[in-house]
């Protein structure tokens, strides 16, 4: 029997991810409420999974990453895992957005309760995140003999700065909605019971516009991420010569004049 097919028969409960069509969105669930969304290694590779048919779709303009429970993650459940093997099977879409084939599609992110270790992961690997009040952030790997191994070491950094991700990458302190706000790791800080409410309206928004459009814009912006503003300048006249021989493009410009709003179609 394989190693991760051996530890998940031993779980009792190894939780699942659930998938659900709703027009154009995708609803990516995590659902292991009574172990508080404790990841096990079954639902990391079914979360993968999920992002690659979402990623495979055509007819999916964007996701939603959401939790049964009162809780959006407590975290890994490290006594399941082997910390030394890779986290995400080659081939699959990464959630955690570290190792090719990566997501091109946007994805918005609705966390609440524990907001523990690879939860922050996985929403800084996400382009939008709504938060309830009440959550509670902790990337407490040092207080485990670990180091953040998804993630959080690169993008905290990246959208705290230094001193602030030390603060707390270093220390595995909990901190608030509102620091997570003024750090820049969520969005929108909506009241407790709200955030997939909130989410899915962000989510139809974006699946309201030419998806092509919203793509380039998403990719020209992790070239300038992971490559740097030079590539991303040097990229831009590419993506406007492609995009401007779709339909959608056509149709925008036809929305703009008769004052409405577009129709597009994702060619």
């Amino acid at each position: 029997m394989p190693a991760e097919t051996a530890a998940n028969s031993a779980i009792a409960d190894p939780g699942r991810i659930t998938t659900e069509r709703r027009g154009r969105l995708f609803l990516i669930g995590i659902d292991r409420p009574k172990k508080y969304n404790g990841f096990t290694p079954k639902m990391l590779t079914e979360l993968a999974e999920a992002y690659t048919a979402y990623e495979r779709d055509p007819e999916l303009w964007c996701a939603v990453l959401h939790a049964e429970g009162a809780h959006f993650t407590a975290g890994l459940q490290l006594s399941a895992f082997d910390i030394t093997a890779e986290l995400i099977p080659t081939g699959l879409v990464d959630p955690l957005a570290l190792q090719p084939p990566f997501r091109k599609k946007p994805l918005v992110v609705a966390v609440k309760g524990f907001c523990f270790t690879i939860g922050i992961e996985l929403m800084l690997a996400a382009d939008i995140v709504v938060a309830e009040e009440g959550t509670r952030f902790a990337q407490v790997e040092v207080k485990r003999g670990l180091a953040a191994y998804g993630g959080a070491t690169i993008r905290f950094v990246d959208r705290a700065g230094w001193g602030n991700a030390m603060r707390y990458l270093l220390t595995g302190d909990e901190f608030d909605p509102a620091t997570a706000y003024r750090l820049g790791f969520v969005q929108e800080v909506v009241p407790q019971g709200q955030g997939f409410a909130k989410a899915i309206e962000v989510a139809e928004r974006i699946a309201k516009q030419a998806p092509i459009a919203v793509r380039a814009t998403r990719e020209n912006s992790w070239i300038c991420v992971t490559r740097g503003q030079d590539a991303a300048v040097a990229d831009l006249a590419k993506q406007r010569a492609a995009i401007i021989k779709t339909e959608d493009f056509a149709e925008g410009v036809r929305s703009f004049n008769e004052r409405r709003d577009g129709n597009f179609k994702g060619k």
